[in-house]
């Protein structure tokens, strides 16, 4: 291979981010090291250290920086770190521990930089998150100036906060007392806040808002209107979208893959991965996730290899939404061996994964297995900080039902308090076929 600039390796490192996969970002890593040694400039140290934070691997990305020369750490070095850990839930706010960011706030205000219309918008998006909503609606209403960010994440954390009727008030609020002019992001949250089905008559208004103004020409506002009419399970008007559009991209194809997916239309979801592939789109890891899932749906054993393979070939097997769809796709076509595998070879996972292999488990009548594997994801380290959720119990009642444990089964109910589950009609269906099949 001939030598490669740092240029060049940066770029490299740059594309293992695009692409999602710490597969490429390792192997553009041991590139630079068999190129430039092990001492590395300022430039590459901060490119690992930004590629590693991203792609969710802290560890090594502090890894990274105790090896750089505190010579060559930088505002960037620390911006690349902090960014990658919020980008990646790992920031004060995602942990919902205010107490920190109260700190940093106190400490602009202290600086005179809280004026700063970017500091002001973040403080607010901080007590947003970690719900802080008297001191988050106080702070908006003591800025001097709201530009659009703002208005946007006061927007979308009322969805967040699941009051999406808040929402649409302060996009009303927005329209008729704002100079700020409401931009794609506004709309894709407005339309996210009418995503539940309830509010379908407000964001079709939106939409006739979208055509009037000539903001339908906008792709991330089609695409967000795709998102929309799928999860109200219109799924017509999100295929009228979709035919509409004289420009798609990769969100474009993956959203009508979403769509299809969601609502149980497993064959259509297969069509539109065709004809995504066919148009040259790469194969990302949310759209590989997704059509995994369809195949899942359909228990297309062959096509879930197929895809498996394409995830392979770009280097997004080791995703985490990927694998937990690998595992779940084997799972329900049959073949436990390959979901064990999938499972057995992700560098990290999460509650998803479990409860796929536990599911895999439990629809292959092998109980004892998937019992055994719940005590060691309440038990091991590897599933730290993981808590068994509705799904995963959904999963044991239906290995325990399955295996005519009914004992075991009704000792796993008492355990429901314990991780703050509160039953539900899966949960009690369960239930009633654990109690038929043994007869009581």
């Amino acid at each position: 291979m001939p030598f490669l600039s740092p240029k060049s390796l940066a770029s490299l490192l740059e594309s293992a981010v695009s692409a999602h996969s710490s597969l490429l970002g390792r192997a553009a890593h041991a590139q630079v090291v068999k190129t430039l040694g092990l001492a590395l400039d300022a430039f590459l140290s901060n490119h690992l250290i930004n590629m590693y934070s991203k792609l969710d691997r802290p560890e090594t990305a502090r890894t990274i920086l105790s090896l750089t020369s505190p010579h060559f750490r930088s505002v960037v070095t620390w911006t690349s770190l902090i960014s990658g850990n919020v980008q990646n839930g790992h920031a004060a706010t995602s942990l919902h521990s205010p107490i920190l960011g109260q700190q940093f706030h106190g400490l602009a205000i202290k600086l005179f930089f809280i004026d700063d219309v970017f500091v002001a918008c973040s403080a607010f998006d901080m007590y947003s998150k970690t719900g802080f909503l008297c001191e988050a609606s106080k702070m908006f209403d003591e800025m001097s100036y709201i530009n659009i960010a703002t208005w946007n994440a006061c927007i979308s954390n009322a969805v967040l906060n699941a009051n999406p009727r808040e929402a649409i008030c302060k996009f009303v609020q927005l329209l008729r007392d704002s100079e700020a002019a409401p931009n794609s992001i506004t709309f894709c949250a407005f339309l996210n806040a009418c995503s539940d089905g309830a509010l379908l008559v407000q964001g079709q208004q939106l939409h006739g808002y979208l055509i009037k103004g000539g903001h339908e020409a906008d792709i991330s506002v089609l695409n967000g209107l795709i998102d929309f009419y799928g999860k109200c399970q219109q799924v017509g008007f999100s295929e009228k979208v979709f035919e509409k559009m004289s420009e798609r991209n990769g969100v474009s194809w993956c959203s009508m893959l979403a769509v299809y997916e969601q609502n149980d239309i497993g064959e259509k979801a297969c069509e539109v991965f065709l004809q995504a592939r066919r148009a040259g789109v790469e194969p990302s890891d949310f759209m590989v996730s997704s059509v995994l899932s369809a195949c899942a749906g359909l228990a297309t054993l062959e096509a879930g290899r197929v895809v498996h393979g394409l995830a392979v070939k770009a280097c997004i097997e080791e995703n985490i939404f990927v694998g937990s769809a690998l595992v779940d796709m084997y799972g329900k076509c049959g073949s436990i061996e390959d979901s064990e595998r999938a499972f057995f070879m992700m560098p990290r996972r999460n509650l998803i994964c479990w409860n796929a292999l536990i599911g895999g488990y439990a629809h292959q009548g092998l109980a004892d297995v998937a019992l055994e594997l719940f005590k060691e994801m309440t038990n091991c380290k590897q599933s730290e900080g993981l808590q068994p959720n509705y799904v995963t119990f959904v999963c044991v009642l239906t290995a325990c039902s399955r295996g005519g444990m009914v004992n075991v089964g009704m000792d796993i109910l008492s355990q429901w308090g314990k991780y703050g589950i509160s039953p539900g009609a899966e949960h009690y269906a369960c239930i009633v076929d654990m109690l038929g099949r043994a007869g009581s």
